[in-house]
């Protein structure tokens, strides 16, 4: 797939104006830190579609990207404002939460962990919480340019392990070198494809 077009469509703070239509959607998600929106850059080609921002957890919105007038991303807030609850299941209420269980449109969820670290309580929290309500992901693990081959192929094996998913799961990204960019949208393309 080649992406011809990304334009930014809207930021949505009250879950009473969340979009829906039937343009498919594939959000992203991660730690505050973890690149989600040097990702999103990366795949349509841009340097500032989505903003950077070196304070960590700036997103609090919902972003909307209208991707070759066919498909849209959604850039959702950091895990470093989801709120705690009793449960973990109750860790996405609020805005994320009712996204991620309310949207029609929603494909897929692209969950981003860096693949240098282990996964944190937040990130094992949110494929629960995907698992437990059907909701189809893959796992996008970040900057694996900093890490050589063979400590790749280590990492996957961990990040397999600890969120307890095939490996088949999880692409190995990088927003500096655009590792993982062709798998990916192969992976949106056959799902577009689908609708």
């Amino acid at each position: 797939m080649i992406i011809k077009s990304a334009v930014y469509k809207t930021s949505v703070v009250e879950e009473s104006k969340l979009l829906q239509d039937d343009v498919p959607e594939f959000a992203f998600v991660g730690r505050s830190n973890v690149g989600k929106s040097s990702l999103i850059n990366m795949l349509v080609g841009q340097k500032r579609l989505a903003k950077t921002s070196s304070t960590a957890g700036l997103t609090k919105m919902v972003n909307y990207f209208d991707i070759n007038n066919t498909f849209r991303f959604v850039d959702l807030p950091g895990y470093g404002y989801a709120k705690v609850g009793k449960s973990h299941l109750d860790v996405w209420a609020g805005l994320m939460g009712e996204y991620l269980t309310g949207s029609q449109s929603l494909d897929t969820v692209f969950v981003l962990v860096d693949l240098r670290h282990e996964p944190s309580i937040l990130d094992r929290a949110m494929l629960e919480f995907l698992i437990y309500n059907q909701i189809p992901f893959m796992v996008l693990a970040t900057k694996a340019d900093k890490l050589s081959k063979a400590k790749q192929s280590v990492q996957k094996k961990m990040l397999a392990k600890t969120l307890k998913i095939r490996e088949e799961l999880i692409i190995l990204t990088s927003s500096e070198t655009g590792l993982g960019k062709e798998k990916v949208l192969e992976y949106i393309e056959n799902k577009v494809g689908e609708e």
